[in-house]
């Protein structure tokens, strides 16, 4: 994981034994939103779990 603090980006230490004062390098941003958390049918499901009696055949689990 990389931090951003300050207007700085750290570069890991693994990364850093790579690297020469005046390398050019390449840095690709991506950000992960914390609060904008898209909910899918799993989530759903999790929460309203579908109840049914017995085990259900293939033709009856398709035809709902």
């Amino acid at each position: 994981m990389v931090l951003f603090q300050n207007g700085l980006i750290q570069i890991p230490d693994e990364y850093k034994q790579e690297l020469s004062e005046g390398d050019d390098i390449k840095v690709i941003v991506l950000v992960k939103k914390k609060s904008s958390k898209r909910r899918d049918i799993i989530d759903e499901l999790t929460e309203n779990p579908v109840q049914v009696d017995g085990v259900l055949s293939r033709e009856e689990i398709y035809n709902r």
